[in-house]
């Protein structure tokens, strides 16, 4: 058994040998005999000139000697070029390269012999076979090969041992042969500098031969050329090729003088009749190599060429061949005791037959080493296919690439406040230890999305002059049981390694919710709460005396466990919540620093502040940068006033649908359903301030919108929701006073009047039927958590609150009825309506608004005279059926 792997050893060895020049073969244009044509043979009687910027010598002709060797003493390794001179006259065939040590030169016999085997060859090989048998004859063969081959001719076949030197031998004459081609393509390079010679200089009076020179001298000095990148489907196609050559030459060289397939008719007249058929196999049931007398080997068979050891032709059965054995040896007259003996066995070669046996696993070790290969080369310290327990925590230091600053932070003084705290207890601990105050584990940044709480984090990390890693919740969790902990454990010995540092966990809600119950949870919980449990024990265990400080951001604390709550590990919460308006001046303030506008700066900021109420950071973010992109689409110099309000219009409302053509039923529709937004919010005293109004679709859906402006408001009363309520059922009382029928347009209006009637009821107890109570309102919860008389009363408070709200709002439409028509009569012409439009038609509100609207908007105090009212601004008699003023299209 040592002695059959011993051999596969050599025999991999081998083959790994003759594949690498198989493939730099594949790579080369062209490796075998190319035959060149009269009229450019010419080019290569003159190979022998190496200077590129001289001329050649009075009364010399280069091409007068073309059988003068170059500088180098090389001659052209394909005989056919110098077949014809430059004058077309036959020229002495070049003398072959001298042969290495140890190197002969094939015989004719032996040359025969290999020829014999090339005619066997399918017509796609042949071509090239002959053509490695000419270069062979030049460059010749290893000393061993006539070994092998006079070994293969008396025993019909070879061992897998001397499979594999003859591999080795190919090999080294592939070698031999890229060798001389490397010398032709030198001569090539000098013949490409003579005629580059001939060529005009460049433009800055430089030869254009320097390029070559250059070239020369790299190569003389031993050095690589440059070479292309090679892409990753180039990689692959010659793992495909060497995969292929490498199954090729196994086959080829397996049996590479098989025998010559006859029939059994012709086995029986030229061999059986004759006595000359000494044993009969039979291989694989399908065939049967015929083995000869050694005597019959002297004979000559049809043609006069050598007869072979053995021949082979194929059967239909093995029954059938028997069958017809016999009757051929009784025909003869053979006695039974002398009769042919026929044998069985397996066919196919002995390294296919180890190709089959251990080629699945091979294939599969090597698909694991790629593999790790392809993951290891990722970078990090996660890579690799057995590192999964390793952390991808992101380290930053002082020196980092991270350029976010605290003064990058904006409207979060209070939050920056607490985390440069943070920054300041690891760069001076005695400050704080020399009165016996304890650094702080850690703080959690709580609040909505888009706030800054990851900006915040990467300005800590620009600042803090500390080692700073990052890593977000859900790379902790993996398929693979145990990654999890073990990512906690090697993120916090990192962190103990490089003390003091801070560690930022983002999304700290994807492995820190409350623990479920025991029996209560899934499978996969588990992976997760010994995630949890791993963190609750580095941050608080029996091992935390380094300063390392945690951060953590999360958009939901509520649902976070409280043992990773409580102080000891996250000591602090900090809240951020959306910027108010001076937060969002502040924070405009940062970004139009970074885009080109000639706008009055504090006059921008401020305006912008008042129309962006209720957006956070990551909002005003994107409207700076859409005004910029709709200024740039319009070729504009510089972002005006316009391109920010289109920005905060597509931001807030969506993307116009010019597209989208309404009829004008539909039209008339969304005209009447927006003015009665609009007039409810005019003279409403608890409403918002009507900044806009417009009947072009936007979004998904809004067929028409008002913009209005709210107050940072933090507490409202029950005048304030009733107002507000009203206002939002506007448009349906409105398209009920001016059309005999209602459309669907209102379905968002009625869900937001639903939701605002029962939070009065069930959360703000405003309701005094059921009472100052509050009923949280849990969809994932099976069973409510009031009574069924409860729920009923509920009901009926919600249906109360809506019908009054309804109310006021068709008492209000009804007496501005002639109000609704004007505004919806200006929409059907101009589309769009702004403030000054509204009081110019209905004069000036009737209610106050708050100072920042007066400042930057004129509070309306621009009056204009009104157009005259319509005769007409109830429904027609006979209208047609009005198409829904708001659909959703798919």
């Amino acid at each position: 058994m040592s002695r059959f792997l011993r051999q596969s050893s050599q025999l991999a060895r081998a083959t790994r040998l003759s594949t690498q020049p198989a493939l730099r073969l594949c790579a080369r244009p062209s490796l075998v005999t190319r035959s060149i044509p009269a009229k450019t043979s010419a080019a290569f009687a003159i190979r022998a000139r190496t200077y590129s910027s001289q001329p050649p010598p009075p009364g010399k002709d280069p091409r007068s000697n073309p059988e003068k060797d170059d500088e180098h003493g090389s001659k052209p390794l394909n005989q056919h070029s110098a077949k014809n001179g430059p004058d077309g006259s036959k020229s002495e065939a070049p003398k072959p390269p001298p042969l290495p040590e140890g190197w002969i030169h094939l015989n004719k016999e032996e040359l025969a012999h290999l020829e014999e085997f090339t005619s066997r060859l399918p017509e796609a090989q042949r071509p090239v076979a002959k053509d490695i048998l000419e270069k062979l004859q030049i460059v010749g063969a290893p000393a061993e090969t006539r070994d092998l081959l006079q070994k293969q001719r008396q025993n019909g076949n070879l061992s897998i041992l001397d499979k594999g030197r003859l591999m080795r031998c190919v090999y080294m004459v592939t070698e031999r042969i890229i060798e001389l081609e490397d010398q032709q393509d030198n001569r090539d390079g000098q013949f490409s500098s003579f005629r580059m010679d001939q060529e005009p200089k460049t433009q800055d009076g430089k030869d254009s031969t320097d390029k070559s020179k250059q070239h020369q001298q790299q190569q003389q000095k031993g050095g690589k050329l440059p070479k292309n990148e090679r892409s990753g489907w180039l990689e692959a196609v010659q793992t495909g090729i060497a995969i292929g050559v490498t199954v090729w030459i196994a086959e080829l060289f397996a049996n590479p003088f098989s025998e010559k397939e006859i029939t059994w008719q012709e086995m029986r007249k030229a061999f059986l009749d004759k006595g000359l058929v000494q044993k009969l196999i039979v291989v694989n049931g399908s065939h049967v190599r015929v083995e000869l007398h050694p005597s019959a080997t002297g004979a000559t068979g049809e043609g006069g060429q050598p007869a072979r050891k053995s021949y082979v032709f194929s059967i239909g059965s093995v029954e059938s061949f028997e069958r017809k054995l016999e009757q051929a040896q009784d025909e003869l007259g053979i006695p039974p005791s002398e009769r042919i003996p026929v044998s069985y066995e397996a066919g196919g070669s002995t390294l296919g037959n180890l190709l089959l046996a251990f080629g699945p696993t091979l294939l599969f070790i090597g698909l694991i080493l790629w593999t790790q290969r392809s993951m290891g080369g990722r970078g990090g310290a996660g890579g690799g296919m057995f590192n999964f327990g390793k952390s991808k925590a992101k380290k930053f230091n002082a020196e980092s690439a991270v350029k976010v600053k605290f003064s990058d932070v904006a409207g979060l003084e209070e939050a920056k406040t607490e985390i440069m705290e943070f920054v300041s207890f690891l760069k001076q601990p005695e400050k704080f230890e020399k009165l016996g105050a304890k650094i702080p584990r850690g703080a959690i940044l709580a609040g909505p999305p888009g706030t800054g709480k990851t900006l915040l984090a990467k300005a800590t990390a620009g600042e803090s002059g500390v080692p700073f890693f990052s890593v977000s919740g859900s790379e902790f969790v993996e398929m693979f049981v145990g990654v999890g902990p073990s990512r906690v454990r090697d993120l916090f010995a990192e962190g103990r390694k490089n003390a003091p540092c801070i560690i930022f966990i983002d999304e700290i809600d994807a492995i820190g919710r409350a623990r479920q119950e025991s029996g209560r949870g899934f499978g996969g919980n588990d992976e997760r709460e010994a995630t949890l449990n791993q963190i609750l024990t580095e941050m608080d265990g029996f091992n935390t005396r380094e300063q390392v400080v945690v951060l953590a951001g999360t958009n939901r604390a509520d649902m976070l466990d409280k043992a990773l709550m409580r102080p000891g590990r996250f000591d602090r919460h900090i809240f951020i919540d959306r910027p108010t308006m001076k937060g969002r001046q502040e924070i405009f303030k940062v970004y139009l620093n970074k885009i080109v506008t000639n706008e009055d700066h504090e006059y921008l900021v401020g305006r912008l502040a008042t129309l962006t109420p209720g957006f956070s950071g990551a909002d005003i973010a994107n409207v700076v940068n859409e005004a910029a992109l709709i200024a740039a689409r319009g070729n504009a110099d510089e972002v005006k006033m316009d391109h920010f309000e289109r920005a905060i219009e597509r931001v807030i409302g969506g993307l116009e649908r010019k597209s989208l053509v309404l009829k004008p039923e539909e039209k008339k529709t969304v005209a009447y359903h927006e003015a009665g937004h609009a007039i409810c919010g005019w003279f409403l005293e608890h409403a918002d301030p009507l900044l806009k109004v417009s009947i072009i679709p936007r979004g998904q859906g809004a067929l028409g919108y008002a913009q209005y402006l709210p107050q940072d408001a933090y507490l409202m009363n029950t005048n304030q929701l009733m107002d507000r309520m009203a206002m939002t059922m506007g448009g349906r009382v409105s398209e009920e006073l001016h059309f005999p029928t209602v459309t669907t347009g209102a379905s968002d209006d009625f869900k937001k009047v639903s939701q605002m009637a029962r939070n009065m009821v069930t959360q703000w107890g405003m309701s005094e039927k059921v009472g100052p109570v509050h009923f949280e309102n849990d969809p994932n919860r099976m069973q409510k958590p009031f009574a069924e008389s409860t729920a009923q009363q509920i009901d009926q408070e919600v249906s109360r609150i809506v019908e009054a709200a309804y109310q006021r709002c068709r008492d209000l439409l009804t007496s501005k009825k002639k109000e609704v028509g004007l505004i919806a009569q200006e929409l059907l012409k101009k589309e769009v309506l702004v403030r000054d439009d509204m009081v110019r038609i209905l004069g000036k509100r009737p209610f106050g608004d708050n100072e920042d609207f007066e400042k930057y908007f004129g509070g309306g105090k621009e009056e204009s005279t009104p157009p005259p009212f319509p005769e007409e601004t109830d429904t027609p008699k006979d209208p047609p059926a009005p198409a829904p003023a708001f659909k959703k299209l798919e």
